[in-house]
């Protein structure tokens, strides 16, 4: 009898087909709210359902990500449009794969030059002899920063930039390591209610722009190799952005445990708006702004960055 259960068993475990083994991947990104559509596809079970096993990864500095995807420490990144055309610019073989977030009026507002008491800034020409952190020189919120400046008619060479961190940003300011940081929320309130300084210039929304902040991107060669991973992945960041514009609850929640931010404190920002759709002419402004700061060194094919 237990040799014909055993029989019986194997059959209908033949019968139902082999099991699918779920590829394992490792996402990539910074301390803020701008990969929330990998967050929350992780954390509801989103990739799972599209047969990827996917992890997030931490990643201090938003320029460390290309080295990252090119070491295979992570598969897929989050860099800002500016460390990967910079990336591209360079000579690393990256690829964008899916859209993340985009600049509009809730996530411009949400940035800000932060400064630290004692320091008074009443117009940008007071940013002159200032040292100024940014996560990531290069990086988004640098290089909006620096255009901001030049609109302003204030030279950017005359400004002390140095790399900090998100995480580390509040105990820096409030040791004085910097004068002010490049930020955005929740980062930006959580210092305010520490008492640790004020807002000298909301740069984002004077800049007003809808360009890419951040994108999915991967090494040309592993995504050309795993195109069912990338149909699988985008699957999964298209039902995920859907989450993070219309369900703020889910959303917090996701960015909270990734970010390692009170839950309370993410709720009062709103997470900047994921967008899955990418088009090469969105990258068009950046490569005129970089251009235009020196930051690539030669014509940048629009064509060639995007996977189709």
């Amino acid at each position: 009898m237990t040799k014909f259960l055993v029989a019986a068993a194997f059959a209908a475990i033949l019968a139902a087909g082999p099991v699918q083994a779920q590829t394992k991947i490792q996402i990539g990104c910074t301390a803020t709210s701008d990969c929330a559509s990998a967050m929350v596809a992780v954390d509801e079970g989103i990739f799972k359902k599209h047969g990827l096993d996917a992890e997030m990864v931490l990643i201090g500095i938003n320029s460390n990500i290309p080295a990252a995807i090119l070491s295979n420490s992570i598969q897929i990144g989050g860099p800002t449009s500016t460390v990967f055309l910079q990336a591209a610019d360079g000579g690393l073989d990256l690829v964008a794969v899916a859209g993340a977030s985009i600049m509009n009026s809730t996530s411009n507002a949400n940035i800000a030059a932060f400064v630290r008491n004692g320091i008074t800034i009443k117009e940008p020409k007071d940013f002159v002899g200032k040292k100024v952190g940014a996560p990531g020189l290069g990086a988004f919120l640098h290089v909006l920063f620096v255009k901001w400046l030049v609109e302003k008619g204030v030279d950017p060479k005359s400004v002390n930039f140095v790399e900090v961190t998100f995480p580390t940003m509040a105990d820096i300011i409030k040791s004085g390591g910097v004068d002010a940081v490049l930020t955005a929320e929740p980062f930006v309130t959580r210092m305010t209610n520490a008492g640790l300084g004020t807002v000298g210039a909301r740069y984002g929304a004077e800049l007003a722009r809808t360009e890419p902040i951040i994108f999915y991107a991967a090494a040309r060669d592993w995504a050309e190799k795993n195109p069912d991973t990338i149909k699988k992945f985008r699957a999964a960041i298209a039902e995920g952005a859907v989450i993070i514009n219309t369900d703020r609850d889910k959303a917090s929640a996701s960015i909270s445990k990734f970010t390692k931010q009170p839950l309370e404190l993410v709720k009062a920002s709103p997470p900047n708006q994921s967008e899955p759709a990418l088009k090469a002419e969105q990258l068009a402004w950046w490569i005129d702004i970089m251009s235009s700061q020196k930051m690539l060194q030669s014509k940048v094919d629009l064509n060639k960055l995007i996977l189709n």
